[in-house]
């Protein structure tokens, strides 16, 4: 029965790799959000940029906001308008 159920279910076997894939995608895009190490590197390269004059005070407080709000809330970090200049 093995063998029929494989030859059955062999065209599908590219299907079930994409949605192998997308799974190990969305484990990693969600270490990556979750990685208290990768926030604090953000925090500290925007803290550089301040001191370096790249960046005003006031950008690094909206940037720092949005790193964290990121952290509470991926959907709701990604819905907030980025200001230039």
């Amino acid at each position: 029965m093995g063998l029929l159920s494989s030859l059955v279910t062999w065209p599908l076997a590219p299907v079930r790799g994409v949605v192998a894939l997308g799974e190990l995608i969305q484990r990693r895009v969600d270490q990556e959000l979750n990685d208290p190490a990768g926030t604090r590197r953000q925090l500290e390269e925007l803290e550089e940029a301040r001191r370096r004059g790249e960046i005003t005070p006031e950008q690094e407080h909206q940037a720092q906001e949005q790193i964290l709000a990121s952290r509470i809330s991926p959907d709701a970090a990604r819905n907030t308008p980025h200001k230039d200049g």
